[in-house]
């Protein structure tokens, strides 16, 4: 990911805000071919010096079977996003796509079974605890639990190198700035996160 250095960030809050808002993100290697899947990821932090990335895919996907511990991987976090048009400078310019953007290149680390079963509870806590009736793995059969199991390739992606990116309308004037902002509240639910990340960039 290209990152011009009025784009780049070494905020790491706003890093794990990125992870946990858009955790449904690509995991890209390149061992044998190109190959990328969307995964659900979590950021995990129970050594908070030494942060690492878990995912799971199907046991049956390709890139699963080709993937081993030490390889290198790239997991890819897409933010909020939104288009900008030019109408909103006071002069004439190019439209763009304001947006927020987390890549972790990392070495893979296969999942052995408990680790496995305790990402798919934390994963499973994470969105069900939300609904009106929610159904955490602590709670199925565990019969069933390890059946499904056996269908899933866990994997934890330990950090080599991080980036992060936000492209918020840094290079505009502050005219132009406040004026895409205020078109942006008028927008759609993207468009107005947007607005609030640039107001507080601001702060």
């Amino acid at each position: 990911m290209f990152i011009p250095k009025l784009y780049r960030s070494e905020d790491y809050d706003v890093m794990k805000q990125i992870i946990r808002e858009n955790s449904f993100a690509l995991l890209i290697s390149s061992v044998d071919k190109i190959r990328a899947t969307h995964s659900m990821m979590i950021l995990n932090e129970d050594d908070s010096e030494n942060p690492y990335i878990e995912a799971h895919i199907s046991r049956a996907n390709p890139q699963a079977k080709t993937l081993k511990n030490g390889d290198e991987v790239l997991c890819d976090f897409l933010g909020a996003h939104t288009y900008i048009s030019s109408s909103w400078y006071d002069h004439v310019n190019v439209s763009t796509w304001n947006y927020e953007a987390v890549q972790i290149y990392g070495k893979i680390e296969v999942m052995n079974h408990d680790e496995l079963y305790a990402h798919l509870e934390k994963l499973t806590s994470k969105y069900e605890k939300f609904q009106q009736c929610p159904m955490m793995v602590k709670d199925m059969v565990k019969e069933f639990v390890e059946k499904e199991m056996k269908g899933a390739f866990g994997v934890k992606i330990l950090p080599t190198e991080i980036f992060i990116k936000q492209k918020l309308s840094q290079n505009r004037k502050e005219a132009d700035f406040h004026n895409i902002i205020s078109h942006l509240e008028e927008s759609d639910d993207n468009a107005r996160k947007i607005a609030d990340k640039m107001k507080s960039i601001k702060k």
